[in-house]
């Protein structure tokens, strides 16, 4: 079974263990929602005939965990959720960096902490490809207990 997980549902915790991580495989574990969306957009235009109705792809993302809900109901949108997480896991960048780079100083907070918290649900996470400078997994692990704040 395939999951549907990805790196920005994985940093911030969005991913859930019964559904999006459900599986023994994860595909997608390596791109975030943005990268997802485009590989989508262009594999439509591969082939003749679109295999992912477009309606999919237009919908805004949701965890579908309770009535008319969006991600962006709790979470910047992920085109700027997307850019502070490739600059904070794929650079390493610190959170003053990011900041500096534009990025509103709450937001920025915010989605750090959601990485830190998130952790220990992404041990629990399928294997997949490395496709990034810096994945998840063996190449970026944090202690899940004892206050680390990094």
């Amino acid at each position: 079974l395939l999951t549907t997980g990805h790196t920005s549902d994985y940093a911030v915790g969005y991913a859930t263990i019964y559904g999006d991580m459900c599986g023994g495989y994860a595909p997608l574990k390596d791109l975030y929602k943005t990268e997802v969306f485009g590989l989508s957009k262009w594999r439509n235009t591969v082939g003749g005939a679109p295999v992912i109705p477009p309606a999919v792809i237009a919908r805004p993302p949701s965890a579908e965990l309770r009535a008319n809900p969006t991600d962006q109901d709790s979470l910047p949108a992920y085109d700027v959720l997307d850019g502070i997480l490739y600059r904070y896991v794929d650079q390493e960048q610190s959170r003053e960096e990011i900041v500096g780079a534009g990025y509103a100083a709450d937001v920025v907070d915010r989605v750090l902490r959601l990485v830190r918290t998130s952790e220990w649900k992404r041990h629990q996470a399928a294997p997949g490809p490395k496709v990034s400078r810096r994945a998840f997994g063996r190449e970026r692990r944090y202690p899940i207990s004892n206050g680390y704040k990094g």
